[in-house]
């Protein structure tokens, strides 16, 4: 799915209305879509006490046709308009403002209720338009919803009032939502931190805009990861298949004493289905499925017959290794997954890779690969990705909140799915196995197979949470949780 700035959005608009369907029909549609998803959610319309605070741009043009639609097909028990300021003349807010006039509904410029018993408040105060912090009768308005109204619920229309658009950074007032509908596609602000977390359950709905209009723009560089794009490759297997179909994974890691971290990468990309796994580690690895190998001196070497190859968990960072790595790194012809010690270790200045090669730092290590400071790289992480996934001509998985999946022609992915309860020791190493699994099984679709690994990681995390809790979830329990994950 596309994730819009605001300004790709009004020219998603703007080319909508020059096809030919008017802005007053895309509004109309908007105000329909939210009134619709209120009478899903809040059963019986009629019975609920409604308050709804209308701007005077576009966003408020949405909450003065939700109010209409309101009034005239479901009457509720009580409904107050707020608008905090007449909408200019001559545009389509303007009109809607006069259709809900002449309907009869009262207006007022603000609200003398005090504290309401009311049940549900709409938000169609500010929307994507909204430059810098709100002001004067807008962030009245905000602060209104925010603390007049403590037993309603509160839905935001477009994105909560008050919040940037094109930025996971937080404003310093913004209403908080309950529910959020968004239209056409989501904005960088639905999709990215912490402003994600202060939209409550959201939802897109079609308003008329025809999708190839943004989905194949290329210029449109963010995408939200769906199921819907990898499902096919967790399909029923062929019934004459064998280990041998569904590739060959060389795990190399595992210095004397840290073998665990190679285990656990390479149980997991038996459990996310690949045919065989061999790990290269100094001590034997601890599952019986495992195949070995010595960890020798020459990737290349110990790579031969593999077909996909994860390299650094577990394995130091002695010079042995800063030369293992920075050699495999340009030697090996077969994809390879570079994590932990082999992020650790590896050069800042790379050559071109000669085949896929695939990076997965936590904020840390991205730091040392970029000169950057952490807190510079978690306030960028989708600008700092993209460069670098682009300039090093890699595919990046920026691991945290909202795991970013940057590849090398500048289409950069985030990941809805994950928990605070994976924040522990070892679920990289199991992201790692999972990565390099799937792409054995599916050398021909690496990049889904990427994006479905990172998801499938994510919500193994979010079932064992909800079962375990998160304080007591362990790396190991996302392959237990990972079947149920896989049931899309």
């Amino acid at each position: 799915m596309k994730v819009l700035t605001a300004a790709q959005m009004r020219e998603v608009d703007r080319r909508t209305i020059e096809l030919g369907i008017p802005g007053l029909v895309l509004m109309e549609n908007a105000g329909c879509r939210v009134v619709e998803f209120l009478s899903e959610t809040f059963q019986p319309i009629s019975g609920q006490r409604i308050v709804i605070f209308c701007g005077k741009g576009n966003n408020g043009g949405d909450g003065l046709v939700i109010a209409r639609q309101l009034f005239t097909r479901f009457n509720p028990v009580s409904l107050n308009v707020v608008l905090t300021d007449i909408p200019e003349e001559n545009t389509d807010a303007h009109a809607n403002f006069r259709m809900l006039s002449a309907s009869g509904i009262p207006v007022s410029d603000r609200w003398s209720g005090g504290t309401s018993p009311a049940s549900l408040v709409i938000d169609a105060v500010l929307g994507t338009g909204l430059k810098g912090p709100a002001t004067g009768r807008s962030l009245d308005a905000i602060r209104q919803i925010n603390t007049l109204f403590p037993l309603a619920k509160v839905v935001s229309v477009d994105l909560p009032s008050g919040m940037p658009s094109d930025t996971g950074s937080p404003s310093v007032e913004c209403v908080r939502a309950d529910y959020t509908v968004t239209f056409t596609a989501p904005k960088i602000s639905h999709v990215m931190p912490s402003n994600c977390d202060a939209m409550g359950e959201w939802r897109v709905d079609p308003i008329g805009s025809p999708p190839a209009l943004f989905e194949n723009d290329p210029s449109i560089f963010l995408n939200l990861t769906e199921p819907r794009r990898f499902r096919r490759l967790l399909g029923r297997r062929a019934k004459g298949a064998h280990k041998g179909s569904f590739g060959h994974v060389l795990v190399v890691g595992g210095a004397r004493g840290k073998s665990g971290a190679a285990s656990m990468t390479g149980i997991a990309a038996l459990r996310a289905g690949a045919g065989l796994v061999t790990v290269c580690s100094e001590d034997p690895p601890g599952f019986p499925e495992l195949m070995t190998q010595s960890l020798g001196d020459d990737v290349a070497a110990m790579a031969t017959g593999r077909d996909v190859i994860a390299i650094g968990p577990g394995l130091g960072t002695e010079a042995k290794t800063v030369r293992l790595v920075t050699e495999a790194f340009s030697a090996c012809a077969q994809p390879m997954l570079l994590d932990a010690d082999a992020l650790n270790v590896l050069p800042k200045s790379l050559p071109a890779p000669p085949a896929l090669r695939i990076l997965t730092p936590h904020p840390g290590e991205m730091s040392r690969l970029t000169g950057k400071t952490v807190a510079e790289v978690q306030a960028d992480r989708l600008g700092i990705a993209r460069s670098f996934a682009m300039e090093r001509e890699v595919t990046l998985v920026l691991k945290g909140q909202r795991t970013l999946i940057a590849f090398p022609d500048g289409q950069v992915c985030v990941n809805p799915t994950g928990t605070p309860a994976m924040a522990t020791g070892g679920s990289g190493d199991i992201l790692s196995g999972l990565i390099a699994g799937l792409i054995a099984q599916h050398p021909g679709d690496v990049e889904d197979a990427i994006l479905a690994a990172v998801w499938l990681h994510g919500r193994a995390g979010e079932l064992g949470a909800a079962e375990l809790g998160e304080e007591c979830l362990i790396a190991t329990d996302l392959l237990r949780y990972l079947p149920g994950a896989m049931r899309l």
